[in-house]
């Protein structure tokens, strides 16, 4: 199968945020965690972390963009909006403007809508939302602009969340079980599809982040979907800061033409003092 140039960077691009986000999106078990009872103890109104993105292709580091995240809370939501976008010297390979929004009730800590706006080269996409999880469905409205979209009616499983929304959710979850339970299953929804995936603990490690310092951190390695862009049983890399935050610190993984990473560049507004393990 031959694919264009600009594909592949549009589709680099893409699965890259989405390694970001964690890449899984549906439901998921880890020990004994309730997917439907958890309770926020991680973030709080107003943070803001920002991520460095790079692409390696013949053992050259490039900068591509940043992937921006910014959390506001109001009397009954969490209201998250992430923004991807490659830099001006990029855009001489590749132009990337995403945005992505997610709307988490606090009660639940389950999204009652997602909304996501691709603008990728040439390339549009629009996809919004809306979540019944009492009805146990999703109508979903796709288009390649939010003026001209159709809508289509999923059943959903019970505690359903989007791509982003389990970002928030696993950074509640307590990382010191996986130390016992080494594995745990997980199911990824994108484009329509659900992908089974193997997350496995792979122990802590002290990462040096630059401009930040060093920070104790716990390592997970998801193993991610094979196809035109990641190569058989490829493996991405998250390191996830062992504090209240749970904040990823560096997301690694190859695929078939170099490898992508992205690199906590900065933060406010958490919750938690990083890297304060008490």
């Amino acid at each position: 199968m031959t694919i264009n140039t600009n594909t592949m960077i549009r589709m680099r691009f893409k699965y890259l945020f989405f390694l970001l986000v964690f890449v899984v999106g549906s439901s998921f078990n880890l020990g004994n965690i309730d997917p439907c009872g958890v309770e926020n103890e991680s973030f709080a109104d107003g943070e803001h972390v920002v991520y460095k993105i790079y692409y390696n292709w013949n053992f050259v580091w490039i900068s591509a963009g940043e992937v921006d995240f910014k959390l506001t809370e109001t009397d009954d939501h969490y209201v998250v909006e992430a923004t991807g976008k490659t830099y001006k010297s990029y855009e001489v390979f590749f132009k990337v403007n995403d945005y992505y929004k997610t709307v988490i009730d606090k009660e639940t800590m389950l999204p009652v809508e997602f909304e996501r706006n691709v603008e990728e080269g040439g390339y549009r996409f629009y996809n919004k939302i809306e979540f019944n999880q009492d009805a146990g469905e999703a109508i979903s409205y796709t288009g390649r602009t939010k003026e001209n979209v159709t809508a289509k009616i999923y059943p959903i499983e019970q505690c359903m969340h989007d791509m982003l929304s389990t970002v928030y959710f696993l950074r509640n979850l307590d990382y010191s079980d996986l130390e016992s339970v080494k594995s745990f299953p997980v199911e990824m929804f994108i484009d329509d599809k659900v992908y089974p995936i193997e997350i496995s603990y792979e122990g802590k490690a002290k990462k040096k982040i630059k401009g930040i310092g060093d920070i104790d951190a716990v390592k997970i390695s998801p193993q991610v979907v094979a196809g035109v862009v990641f190569t058989n049983e490829a493996k991405m890399s998250i390191w996830v800061s062992e504090d209240k935050n749970k904040v990823p610190l560096i997301i690694e993984s190859p695929i078939s033409v170099g490898s992508i990473q992205a690199i906590l560049k900065s933060h406010s507004g958490l919750k938690h003092p990083l890297g304060n393990n008490q």
